[in-house]
């Protein structure tokens, strides 16, 4: 019979203790099969407890009183282990459903209730029942219970410890360890009470129980067995960053995700429960760059109370002594409890790739304006030997006829039949012939200028002043041969009452130019009308050039891909890339946008729009007065 003090403390703290945790388990808002099946383990437990108390207090002459005491101990003694098994099946299997064939884990509890409670009747639980260990008799039924108890336990220990070993997070870990220790308890104290190598008192085996109930209510309650939180947290954080890092309000490090710990814990030796400050070295200040960036960031975090979002570059050693350079876009944000400031979550984006791609697609494009830009000179090479032929020709023809003439002036030369007139007629003649010639040259200079201009890099832009007429001169000259050889004639709608100048590279505007009346030389219909229109007009905000044609018009589904992609209407002819390119230009050089649209009489139209913010109109006459002066 209890006797001892201490021992009778014990129960009622035990008593205590499953009434907390029942009564504490109604505050949880959804409760899971877990949950539930950790009452019923309390309440096992609380029935078990009330009854020891009640075998303190009663008679001891009164053994009938105390058999029923006893008696009711078993509904906590059978019932346990198999409320145990079924909260580390709940547990490992991650279920929330009972399975149909638990129920038959109670059956054999619920037979051994009925053994005990129908003992006088066949004394097959008790031979002889007593409250003192030493003078009980056990019949039996003792050893298939007794079997039973520990098969469950025995059991619930391999499911936890093999759970542990197949998953290495933290958290699992934790929990598993929790679970073992609160059912090895149980498991050693009755093999001890069993067999009998230290007289144990008959509380021990459910003050026992008392560790299991503290250990699972930390597992089940405060490390949210179950509660997909934590890890839904952890996956989130992985799936939104490339590296994360936790800190306190005093900058100590609580939590980091494996790849951080890869690259910045190996690197800078940032590890949890460490303050971030002492990760830096004094002697290694630029080594240690990343660490003070985060510190200021942080700092900056707190003050400011918003995210800090900043780029940092890391140098990482590779195995066989190269390094790579990797890229993190670094959110710092602050995390407040109640209005109060408990820590900061770091998230690290890696954009390494981000950063090649991008630098990929620069030179990609740099690459395609270059191969346009050649294309095009290439399609100028011929125009260019016709181009240069015809002033070269008139030069030549100049030339002789100038020799002609001053050999013929030689041989007169004390002729008297020669008179001052006749030699006034041959220098006129001389002089017509030495201004064809300069027409000439002056024609052949503008060629190579525009040529020269149109050879320069693609990457090179000379911001400088030029006028419309001369926009429109060095395409003439440009796309003379190539239009002649269309059948195409190009007719040039400006108005010659105002001078208009624009700013930025005349080259780069010539070839978007040049590309348009290209692209309507070849829409053209073989007996429609060869007329491509080159003009502008004016809305609020832009001066639009446009290249009209009367050509075979454009396919809707091209239309719609025109300057976002590189689309065309040729078919294997063409590439798409010279008005892709174009509109880069116009949009990056020039800040404007390109247009297109059909044309009611058949053909299209492609338009360039200028921001007049940037260009200058003024009347001709004002114009031509601010030359002069």
């Amino acid at each position: 019979m209890i006797s001892n003090t201490a021992t009778i403390f014990f129960v009622v703290i035990g008593l205590l203790q499953a009434s907390f945790l029942i009564w504490s388990t109604f505050y949880t808002k959804r409760l899971l099969l877990i949950h539930k099946l950790y009452i019923c383990l309390c309440f096992v437990f609380f029935v078990w407890d009330v009854a020891m108390l009640g075998m303190r207090f009663c008679d001891p002459s009164d053994t009938m009183m105390l058999w029923v005491w006893d008696a009711i101990t078993y509904i906590g003694v059978a019932y346990s282990p198999a409320f145990m098994l079924m909260i580390t099946l709940t547990f490992v299997k991650g279920m929330d459903h009972q399975q149909p064939w638990w129920k038959w884990l109670l059956v054999l509890p619920t037979v051994t209730n009925v053994m005990v409670w129908t003992n006088p009747l066949h004394h097959l639980h008790y031979r002889v029942f007593s409250v003192v260990r030493s003078q009980i008799v056990f019949g039996p039924y003792i050893i298939i219970s007794g079997i039973y108890t520990w098969v469950l336990m025995i059991i619930s220990m391999v499911l936890i410890i093999r759970f542990a070993l197949k998953n290495h997070s933290r958290l699992y870990m934790m929990q598993s360890t929790l679970f073992a220790l609160g059912e090895l308890v149980p498991v050693v104290v009755s093999i001890i009470a069993t067999s009998g190598l230290v007289d144990l008192p008959i509380t021990a085996t459910p003050m026992s129980f008392m560790v299991t109930l503290i250990c699972q209510y930390i597992a089940i309650y405060r490390l949210h067995v179950l509660d997909v939180k934590p890890v839904a947290t952890q996956h989130v954080l992985d799936w939104i960053s490339d590296c994360y890092l936790v800190l306190s309000a005093k900058d100590l490090v609580l939590s980091n995700n494996e790849p951080f710990r890869k690259i910045f814990g190996k690197l800078y030796g940032i590890s949890e429960n460490k303050f971030l400050a002492d990760c830096v070295k004094e002697e290694d200040i630029v080594g240690r760059t990343a660490i003070y960036n985060l510190l200021t960031g942080v700092e900056t975090c707190r003050q400011s109370g918003s995210t800090i979002s900043y780029e940092q570059s890391v140098t990482v050693p590779q195995d066989k002594g190269d390094a790579q350079m990797f890229y993190y876009v670094v959110d710092i944000t602050p995390l407040n409890i109640n209005i109060n400031l408990s820590g900061f979550i770091v998230l690290f984006k890696d954009i390494t790739q981000m950063k090649k791609s991008m630098q990929q697609l620069q030179d990609s494009q740099t690459r395609m304006m270059e191969q346009e830009r050649l294309a095009f000179l290439g399609q100028m090479v011929g125009g260019l030997a016709h181009n240069l032929k015809t002033p070269i020709m008139s030069i030549s023809g100049c030339a002789n006829a100038v020799e002609s003439l001053v050999e013929e002036a030689r041989s007169s030369l004390g002729d008297p039949v020669v008179n001052d007139n006749d030699y006034r007629e041959m220098y006129a003649e001389i002089d017509s012939w030495l201004g064809k010639l300069r027409e000439a040259c002056s024609y052949m200079s503008d060629i190579i200028t525009a040529i020269k201009g149109q050879a320069a890099n693609a990457s090179a832009s000379q911001q400088e002043s030029f006028t419309l007429d001369n926009l429109v001169r060095r395409c003439t000259l440009l796309m003379r041969h190539e239009l002649m050889s269309s059948g195409c004639h190009l007719a040039v709608d400006l108005d010659q009452k105002q001078v208009i100048t624009l700013t930025g590279d005349i080259n780069n505007l010539v070839q978007v130019i040049n590309n348009l009346i290209t692209n309507a030389i070849d829409a053209q219909i073989k007996d429609g009308d060869h007329t491509i229109h080159l003009g502008i007009f004016k809305d609020d905000t832009n001066l639009n050039l446009y290249v009209k044609d009367h050509g075979s018009g454009l396919d809707p589904r091209v239309r719609d891909r025109l300057f976002r992609e590189m689309a065309t209407s040729k078919g294997t002819h063409g590439t798409g890339l010279g008005l892709y390119i174009s509109s880069a230009v116009v949009k990056g050089k020039f800040g404007g946008h390109m247009w297109v649209e059909d044309n009611p009489e058949g053909g299209t139209t492609f338009g360039v729009a200028l921001p007049l913010e940037s260009i200058s109109i003024t009347p001709a006459v004002d114009a031509k007065e601010a030359a002069a002066t």
